[in-house]
């Protein structure tokens, strides 16, 4: 865990999803590689010559902006594949339920943090799929609201996709905090915005939050 700021006090925490709210590398790739393999398929190619494509053009990217990361949404966005049909095979092709299941620490940990402030989650997912997953791993009963990939047609790292998770917090920015698992993607951003930020290394992370923000929640 990474601690950049935390707000003095504190009202609204923005989490990711993926990768953030659990950890499990075979879904992490399956939910990627799905949308490759629709991708190789669509232009006629091997899966494998499409994970190169995709791995040396992001590799490229990050070299070409300070090594920062490119989402997939928009590293398909540039290979011709709108927002819309990212958001139409994402629908169809990830099934986080195949994968999770019910997470006990993680269901005590926002239960006791959504006590004391709200929580919201902001993923590059659809909105169906975000909350699939908070219901695989059974924590959709904490979380407020879900922003996605489909309320913004905007993948994270998105202005105004934070702007809207911050205005459906209902709280000044200086309040909020950004919880998620890369950095360019989900930190840096809200830190020039002036929220708070923490990068987490796993969801093991995330069951110390409420320890690590409990000044913050009582101030």
């Amino acid at each position: 865990m990474t601690i950049y700021r935390i707000p003095q006090k504190l009202k609204a925490i923005i989490f990711d999803i993926d990768s953030t709210l659990y950890s499990n590398k075979e879904y992490a790739f399956e939910q990627n590689d799905v949308q490759i393999r629709r991708f190789a398929t669509l232009n006629n190619m091997s899966n494998e010559k499409a994970r190169t494509l995709i791995s040396s053009y992001q590799t490229e990217w990050s070299k070409l902006h300070s090594g920062s990361t490119i989402s997939l949404s928009n590293t398909l966005l540039d290979f011709g594949i709108s927002i819309d049909e990212s958001i139409k095979w994402r629908k169809e092709l990830i099934h986080p339920e195949n994968f999770l299941k019910e997470d006990k620490n993680l269901q005590k940990t926002l239960k006791e943090l959504s006590e004391n402030c709200k929580l919201l989650c902001l993923t590059n997912n659809p909105v169906l799929v975000g909350y699939h997953t908070l219901e695989a791993l059974g924590i959709d009963g904490f979380i407020s609201e879900v922003i996605g990939l489909d309320t913004t047609h905007q993948s994270k790292p998105s202005l105004k996709s934070f702007e809207l998770t911050i205005q459906r917090a209902g709280c000044p920015v200086e309040n909020c905090l950004s919880v998620g698992d890369r950095y360019t993607i989900d930190i840096e951003l809200p830190l020039e915005m002036g929220m708070g930020g923490i990068l987490v290394d796993s969801v093991e992370d995330v069951y110390k939050l409420k320890k690590v923000l409990d000044f913050s929640l009582q101030s």
